[in-house]
């Protein structure tokens, strides 16, 4: 019985002990201090930094260096299309590991600023395509570095880049385009650095919804992809990411499009008109192609001087043709016209002349009477008027012939030309009009692994 109560008290004793023990080691131990901590991060990056060659790229003679990247759009465009250019502003991340870097500490991760980034191996990334690019500087450069306790970092900085964009206009304005965005590493091959997307295809390349918003395109989605090419100097990895971008239409319909048609409908306006009025309908002729030929010019001035021709300037040139073929419709019946009117003004003419003189015959006759007669004026009164009379011609007789002088003039009448005209223009244009806008609008790219725009 005494030896279970002395057991029972050893084991109390040994626990009041071991709490003692605690109580005084936490006493030892103080309250929080930052400075320690502090004392503590300044000694792990010395630590880093003792001996580290920033000259040498991490697991060199032992490994290739991966890189894994993503890219976040801030803003999208604008896009130029006489520079075949797009502006893109850009969060650029790279990560990657480097076994010098390893530390053991209070946290798993250092978050550094952009003076640390400076002392330590970073990839030598560039853009292909890029015709100019703006690291952002205020108020500071903007950059972030963070390392992992087991050496693996992430540096993402802030760029704004000035990319090539290759464009084929043939179906402009109802054309697609695929931006591309290329890079990868300037001077280390595919041997010594590799790049890889740091998720998947979705998430790699990431649109903020609010900086896609274009005035003359409209960004569908974005496709990423990786491939190798060869150099004198060897072979690299580059990295792609593809914008699919697709014009819109509503600025060229206001445009071009609705002016080109009006001023077609305008020339078509003059089938109504007498083929008599010369003055209104060279009006309506010389006016149109004028007009047409100053839409052609303006529609051209938005675009790169390309060789070929794209579907507005085949939609411009089909209706030039039909505004001047109005014209020359007009030509050819006034040239008919003429001819026709020529034969019975002729006609016409003789017909006043024969009228003239007969009447300067009586009038001739007249004055022969008045000068016989001159002495008996006074006296013989009423033979004057008799002499007159028969003198004077009488408008409400009729003709000998029985006829009018114009009777032979036809200045209302409409040319067989014209009649065909007014049905066979109209048609052809509508026709026209419907394949056009059937055969560009109803094209759509067939684009392999999209991801859409939010």
């Amino acid at each position: 019985m005494w030896s279970r109560e002395s057991a029972s008290s050893f084991i109390c004793l040994l626990a009041l002990t071991a709490l003692w023990e605690s109580r005084s080691v936490n006493a030892d131990q103080g309250p929080y201090d930052p400075k320690e901590n502090i004392t503590l991060f300044t000694r792990i990056l010395d630590r880093l930094l003792d001996g580290y060659d920033n000259r040498l790229r991490p697991g060199l003679g032992d490994r290739v260096t991966e890189v894994k990247t993503n890219i976040f759009v801030t803003s999208f465009g604008p896009v130029s299309d006489t520079d075949m250019e797009y502006t893109i502003d850009v969060f650029f991340r790279q990560s990657w590991r480097d076994e010098r870097l390893t530390f053991h500490g209070p946290m798993n991760i250092l978050p550094l600023n952009n003076l640390m980034a400076s002392k330590i191996w970073t990839p030598d990334t560039f853009f292909h395509n890029g015709k100019k690019s703006v690291a952002h500087n205020m108020t500071m450069p903007n950059k972030l570095l963070r390392i992992k306790d087991d050496g693996t970092l992430l540096y993402t900085m802030r760029l704004t880049v000035h990319a090539e964009c290759p464009m084929h206009l043939e179906d402009f304005p109802m054309d697609f385009h695929s931006c591309p965005l290329k890079f990868g590493s300037y001077a280390y091959t595919i041997s010594e650095v590799t790049y890889a997307w740091t998720r998947n295809a979705s998430d790699s390349v990431v649109v903020e919804e609010e900086s896609s918003r274009l005035n003359q395109y409209d960004l569908l989605g974005q496709t990423v992809g990786q491939e190798t090419i060869k150099s004198s100097t060897g072979e690299y990895t580059v990295m792609t990411a593809h914008f699919h971008l697709k014009r819109k239409i509503g600025y060229f319909v206001i445009q071009t499009y609705l002016p080109c048609i009006m001023t077609v409908i305008l020339s078509q306006v003059s089938f109504w008109l007498n083929r008599e009025s010369v003055p209104a309908r060279t009006v309506f002729g010389v006016t149109t192609v004028l007009t047409m030929t100053t839409l052609s010019i303006s529609a051209r001035n938005s675009l790169p001087k390309v060789a070929y021709a794209t579907a507005m300037d085949w939609f411009i040139a089909v209706c030039y043709a039909f505004v001047f073929s109005a014209l020359i419709e007009f030509a050819t019946v006034n040239y008919f016209t003429k001819r026709g009117w020529a034969w019975d003004g002729k006609s016409v003419v003789s017909e006043k002349k024969k009228e003239r003189a007969s009447v300067m015959k009586k009038n001739n006759a007249y004055a022969v009477a008045v000068a016989n007669y001159a002495p008996n004026v006074g006296k013989d009164s009423g033979t004057l008027p008799t002499i007159a009379k028969g003198g004077a011609v009488d408008p409400s007789k009729p003709k000998a012939d029985g006829k009018t002088p114009d009777a032979k003039k036809t200045f209302n009448s409409v040319s067989k030309i014209d009649r065909l005209s007014r049905i066979m223009f109209p048609v052809l244009f509508g026709t026209f009009n419907l394949v056009y806008w059937a055969t560009y609008l109803n094209r759509e790219p067939v684009i392999k692994d999209m991801v859409p725009s939010n």
